[in-house]
């Protein structure tokens, strides 16, 4: 019986030329070299597409692999394995099966050159744009934020509102209430291109513009004078279609001439949203003003109670000092997020008690909301037990502030460099 094997084979190789057989008898360790080298070979390439596909995918943002790159890497993987059964076979094949394993051997190898001569050519590119709309942004979920949601998904549907100005204290919600409604254009596809840039205190306008070119998978020349660059975004922006562009956290009024952003208008059915803490500034832009409006105390409550933990929303001893803590809050989702955090889990009254008094007496003062979220932050660096936490969290903002520090260099340095 340990003969009908070999057998087998050899039947299967008769329809193989005599003196094709014998070399497959005789240079069996020839082919076998040939297989192995092709193997490498072939996965070499294979480890090189992937890495030249993830630098493609780090570039601009949106962009997906090609089809034909996708197909070709997983093709490659299953030729792999097939090579390693084939070389398995052989290494523990019989002498009477020498020519069988040989023509076997000689065929993978083949097979395995045709992948490798069909393989992708880095230079032609690896990946394309993606979706032309944009990409949903991660967000969290909203609580009692639908009636002002709604307000500004109506006005984006108006073909007479173009320029929408959205604002509110800080801490409030404005930017995870827009974060919903760029996923949900981006969804419906009532445009053909959602664009979303944050802005932020440190306003820089050279920044800003790279930061549109790259949402539009496109880069602006550094050397350009301020007025080239933003004709050339203008020209992005126009190719871009009938488009959503949001700027989100605005400090101040912007030019968006200067910029290089196309006049929203009916006629051209471009769209623009800024989020700010104020409300002058939607005045001055020519916007559409919403106004987005602390939680009441139950929408509070119950986005407090969904972020404390289970075991603390069934603790009915704790309940009303937690409805206090609640309230000192100001009902800005921010604020309630980070002080439920930093109790989630916390049983002992005493320690309720300690963070009640301290939010009274630092955020029950305060007037301005962006003010309230910065002391809730204080509150919540107070109440950590662990000293190497908190020793993390003070090294954490002095690298931000050095951060800051090196960022205002390049943007004197930027502005130079434009201004010639």
């Amino acid at each position: 019986m340990e003969y009908v094997g070999p057998v087998v084979g050899i039947a299967n190789c008769l329809g193989t030329p005599v003196c094709k057989y014998l070399q497959y008898h005789r240079k069996l360790n020839d082919y076998v070299r040939n297989f192995k080298r092709m193997r490498d070979e072939l996965n070499c390439k294979m480890e090189d597409i992937e890495l030249q596909l993830k630098v493609e995918l780090l570039r601009p943002l949106g962009k997906i692999p090609k089809k034909g790159v996708e197909n070709w890497l997983k093709d490659v993987k299953e030729m792999i394995r097939e090579a390693q059964v084939v070389e398995n076979k052989v290494s523990n094949g019989r002498y009477l099966c020498r020519a069988c394993n040989g023509k076997l051997v000689d065929e993978k190898t083949r097979e395995m050159k045709e992948f490798l001569d069909k393989a992708p050519n880095a230079f032609e590119g690896l990946a394309i744009d993606g979706p032309s709309a944009g990409l949903p942004l991660p967000t969290s979920e909203l609580v009692g934020e639908e009636a002002v949601r709604n307000e500004i998904w109506a006005c984006l549907m108006q073909e007479e509102v173009s320029k929408i100005g959205v604002w509110g204290m800080g801490g409030v919600g404005k930017t995870t209430i827009m974060k919903h409604i760029h996923n949900d254009l981006l969804e419906q596809q009532r445009f053909e291109r959602v664009i979303w840039v944050t802005i932020s205190k440190e306003f820089n306008i050279v920044k800003l513009q790279n930061d549109i070119a790259s949402a539009l998978n496109g880069n602006m020349p550094e050397e350009a004078n301020k007025v080239r660059r933003a004709a050339i975004l203008s020209e992005m922006l126009k190719r871009a279609g009938k488009h959503v562009l949001i700027l989100d956290d605005v400090w101040s009024e912007v030019s968006l001439e200067e910029i290089g952003i196309p006049k929203p208008s009916s006629s051209n059915g471009y769209k623009l949203v800024l989020t700010t803490r104020l409300e002058q500034i939607c005045k001055s832009m020519g916007c559409k003003v919403i106004k987005v409006k602390p939680l009441s105390e139950e929408e509070a409550l119950i986005l407090f109670l969904s972020e404390v933990g289970p075991n603390i929303v069934q603790n009915q001893t704790l309940m009303p000092t937690l409805k206090l803590v609640v309230k000192e809050c100001a009902g800005l989702p921010l604020t309630i997020v980070v002080i439920a955090g930093t109790l989630r889990g916390e049983d002992d009254p005493l320690i309720w008690k300690n963070a009640l008094r301290e939010l009274n007496e630092r955020i029950g003062k305060v007037e301005e909301g962006e003010d309230k979220v910065i002391e809730s932050l204080k509150v919540s660096f107070n109440q950590l037990k662990d000293e190497k936490m908190k020793h993390c969290f003070l090294l954490l903002k002095l690298a931000s502030m050095q951060h800051k520090q090196l960022r205002k260099q390049h943007m004197l340095s930027s502005h130079v460099i434009a201004r010639f």
